[in-house]
């Protein structure tokens, strides 16, 4: 699935979920290292263990971030 997150430097998200699950992750543009580190710690976890741990993160003043944004588009899957 692809997602285009708001607010943030990556431009989309691609996921998938299977029996609930992270599968497979990845961010197109943004912080590389840091975009690569929350794809890491994503997969394999349940969807909900990863929008609880994400939602609301914030980058420095903006109001949302690439893990928020993550929990967005994985709460549209739940």
């Amino acid at each position: 699935m692809i997602y285009k997150p708001t607010g943030v430097c990556a431009e989309e998200i691609h996921f998938e979920i299977e029996n609930g699950v992270v599968t497979d992750l990845k961010f197109v543009r943004g912080c590389p290292g840091n975009a690569l580190g929350v794809a890491q710690l994503a997969k394999g976890r349940s969807v909900q263990e990863v929008v609880t741990a994400l939602e609301g993160v914030k980058c420095g003043s903006k109001p949302t971030s690439c893990p928020d944004q993550l929990a967005q588009a994985l709460k549209v899957h739940l």
